[in-house]
This record gives C-alpha cells, sequence and structure tokens, in this order.
C-alpha cells in the first residue's frame, strides 16, 4: 500500500494547495494580468469603432445607389405620383400656372365690355356684371377640376414617371444639385419641372370645351417639392459618403474582425460586435425618424408640409430597408455565435436538436433509408462541411443586390435546413454520451 505524508493527505494534494494559494493571490493582486487588460481596451476600442463605421458605411452605399442607380430612384420617386399630398401640391402648383396664362379675370371683364359695346340689351349687360364674380369662380373651379382628374390619373403618373427617369440620367440630381434637368437641387429647393402636367391639362380643358385654353402656350414651371436650408449643409456629407461608397463597408468589417481577433475570448467579442452593430441601426433608425421631425418642423410657411414629408419618405425608403438588413445580419450572428457556445442554454438547444433529427434519422432507417459511405465522409469532414455553408451564404448574402430583412430571414432558414441535413447524414451522439476512449481511460484510472 503506497505511504502518505505526514497529516494523512493523499498525494497531489500539496500541488492543489498551491494552486488555490496562487488563484487567491491573483484575486488580491487584480482581476487580470495588465497584458490582458490592454487587449481587452483595445478589442473593445476597435468594436466601438466599427459600429460607428457600420452606420456611415449604411449610409455611404445608399448615398451611392439612390444616385447611380436609376431603377432604384425611380422605384423610389415614381411612387409619389399616387401620392395625396404630393398630387394635392401638385394639383394647386398646376392650377396656379394655368391660371396665370388664362388670366380669368381679365376675361371676365373683356366679357362684360364685350356686351355693353355690342349693343347687347342693357338688362343683359348688367346681369353680366353682376354675374362676373361667379363666372370666374366657375372658370377657375373647372381649371382646377381639370387638373386634379388629370394629376389623378394613370397618364400624369406616366409623365411623372418619365420625368424622373429623364431627371436621373445626369446621375447627381437630386442631392448633389450638379447638372439640370427637370428634377434639381436649386439652393434649398428640390423642384420638379410640371410643364408636361399643364401641357395634359391645357388639352382636357380643350376637350371639356373650354376653347381659349388652347392659347395656353408651352409652359415650364418648377414645382417646389420642399425647401430647406438643411439641404445646402447637408450635401458636402452626401458627396463625401457617395465617393466612399463601397469602402466604407469593407473597412467597418475589417475593423470588426481586427477587435475580434484581438479579444481573449473571441465568441464573446463576436457576440458583443454582432450586438453593437444591431444596435447602431437602431441608432441610425431613430436618427432618421428625429432628422425627419426636425426637416419638417423648420420648413418655409408656404411649403406643403405633407409632400415634402413624402418626398423624404421616399428618399430614405431604401436606407431603411438597408438598416432593417443590417440589423437583422446582426442579430443572426449573435444568436450563432452564442448558440454555438458552451453555455448551458445553448448545449441544450444543440442537445434538443441533435436529439430531435437523430429520432428523424432513426425513422427513416426503419423505413429502409441508408446513408452509405456518405454518411462516413460526412462524419470525416463534418467541421469543415459545416464552414463551407457559412462561407457560400457569406458570398452569396454579399452578391445579393441589396438584400431585405426578408431575404435575411430566409438566409438563416436555408443556413439551418443546412445545418439540420448535414446532421441528418452524420448524427452526432447527445452531449452526455460517451466520447470515445472515455471508456478507456475509466478502466485504466485507479481504483479507490
Amino acid at each position: 500500500m503506497p505511504s502518505t505524508e505526514a497529516g494523512g493527505g493523499r498525494p497531489g494534494d500539496g500541488e492543489v494547495d498551491e494552486l488555490r494559494q496562487r488563484v487567491a493571490e491573483l484575486e488580491k493582486q487584480g482581476t487580470r494580468p495588465p497584458r490582458h487588460r490592454v487587449r481587452s481596451f483595445g478589442s473593445g476600442l476597435l468594436v466601438v469603432c466599427a459600429c460607428v463605421l457600420a452606420m456611415l458605411s449604411v449610409v455611404s452605399v445608399w448615398a451611392s445607389d439612390q444616385v447611380t442607380d436609376t431603377g432604384r430612384f425611380v422605384a423610389a420617386m415614381g411612387p409619389l405620383a399616387k401620392n395625396s399630398d404630393v398630387q394635392t401640391a401638385v394639383t394647386n402648383r398646376v392650377t396656379k400656372a394655368v391660371e396665370q396664362q388664362v388670366d380669368v379675370n381679365s376675361l371676365v371683364k373683356e366679357l362684360s365690355a364685350a356686351a355693353t359695346e355690342r349693343g347687347v340689351p342693357p338688362r343683359t349687360a348688367t346681369l353680366i356684371n353682376k354675374l362676373s364674380g361667379p363666372i370666374g369662380n366657375g372658370l377657375n373651379s373647372l381649371i382646377s377640376t381639370v387638373t386634379g382628374r388629370v394629376v389623378a390619373s394613370d397618364a400624369f403618373a406616366t409623365i411623372w414617371t418619365k420625368v424622373i427617369t429623364a431627371a436621373h440620367a445626369a446621375v447627381d440630381k437630386v442631392l448633389t444639385g450638379q447638372g439640370g434637368g427637370t428634377v434639381k437641387l436649386t439652393g434649398d429647393k428640390v423642384t420638379v419641372d410640371v410643364g408636361p402636367a399643364v401641357d395634359k391639362v391645357k388639352t382636357q380643358l380643350v376637350d371639356s370645351g373650354f376653347g381659349l385654353a388652347s392659347n395656353i402656350p408651352a409652359v415650364h414651371t418648377d414645382f417646389t417639392l420642399f425647401e430647406s436650408s438643411a439641404l445646402a449643409k447637408a450635401k458636402s456629407g452626401f458627396r463625401l459618403l457617395q465617393i466612399l461608397g463601397v469602402w466604407l463597408p469593407i473597412a467597418a468589417l475589417l475593423v470588426a474582425a481586427c477587435g475580434v481577433y484581438l479579444a481573449k475570448d473571441r465568441r464573446r467579442a463576436l457576440i458583443g460586435t454582432a450586438i453593437g452593430f444591431a444596435a447602431a441601426m437602431l441608432v441610425l433608425g431613430l436618427a432618421l425618424a428625429v432628422f425627419r421631425t426636425y426637416f419638417l418642423d423648420r420648413l418655409p410657411a408656404d411649403a406643403d408640409p405633407g409632400a415634402a414629408g413624402a418626398v423624404y419618405d421616399a428618399l430614405v425608403l431604401f436606407l431603411r430597408q438597408a438598416v432593417r438588413s443590417v440589423a437583422a445580419v446582426a442579430v443572426l450572428v449573435a444568436l450563432a455565435a452564442f448558440f454555438s457556445g458552451p453555455s448551458r442554454v445553448a448545449t441544450t438547444v444543440r442537445t434538443a436538436c441533435s436529439t430531435g433529427i437523430g429520432g428523424v434519422r432513426s425513422a427513416a432507417e426503419s423505413a429502409g433509408f441508408r446513408a452509405g459511405p456518405v454518411e462516413g465522409f460526412v462524419r470525416r469532414h463534418k467541421r469543415w462541411i459545416g464552414v463551407g455553408i457559412l462561407v457560400v451564404a457569406a458570398v452569396v448574402f454579399v452578391l445579393w443586390n441589396h438584400p431585405t430583412g426578408l431575404v435575411v430571414f430566409w438566409f438563416a432558414v436555408a443556413i439551418g435546413l443546412a445545418f439540420a441535413v448535414r446532421e441528418f447524414l452524420a448524427p452526432s451522439p447527445g452531449v452526455d454520451a460517451p466520447r470515445p476512449g472515455a471508456a478507456a481511460q475509466a478502466g485504466a484510472s485507479p481504483s479507490s
């Protein structure tokens, strides 16, 4: 029987006591050595910088796409032709332009003078003079009604789309203010030439029996969508983000990767980075809402807040979609990193999934399914197959043209199904199942 030290201690008790003493000393000196604190600080700083760059990246990609992709610009601005606030504002502007060309008041005066000069009975001439107000109001009402009908028609929507498309041919029309065209930024105003709509109203008035409308010349009048001093201030920053374009997202990902790599606990750092990206998108979304209110509160008194709000929402439509998409991806990454970790919750979920898939595999085998050599291949290369699934999904996602939050959801579903198929072909043992070699180690251990 082996001898023991004085005091009845077992072999190795001295080493355990020494380790406990060293742990106690470290706890007295501080939670972590200085080098670890420096690494943690550097990692945290890089992650914070990556989150800030993520916000700027989303805005820069939107800025670049909004002024270089005609299809996206038209898709955002085209539906404004059916917006009630914009239709009302356009109707008022076109009606005013037509009335300026027709000069209804002068026309009624000429009618009264002609009645007097041509020997119309005095009572009739007097009646015409008394009805000059209602006659003028009736003509104005006719112009306004016809204009409203034109603006609400599909023909105007077609005109509007053509105007927007033609305006975007020069690329930087609305937010850069360069070049000409029917949509332009002049000073603090975003304007649209509604001349084609005036011409359409002219034709409708003639068809309605108002022949004098045929004398309306070709009119090129600007309709102000909105006006704000904030536009001139924002142009410089917008153009800078437009130039940076796709480089900012690459920089954000590289900085985030460096922050995760530098961290001592990389899984936890990855989760923190993903949560930081999601929080950054939340802040950006709130900023868009706050700036909308700020922008509308500072409109000139004669501006149409409804039309201005509609145009603002149209311009930032794809920006909001991008914010939701990035936030969804960040949440997906955080969940994946968490559930692949060693925590009790993650282990329980993985075990439950493996058990469920194992049950499906058992049922399939009972029905005659045999994986054959495929199972051996998948089992040998299981880890790399998982890496391949993630790489393929990442490449497809990057190449996807402007993914939305719904696209991110279906990507998550597809990735989950791919891992489920991998597990089905090569089921893993449960967490509590004995690992290879465990029985041999147990047999070799000294008996008590």
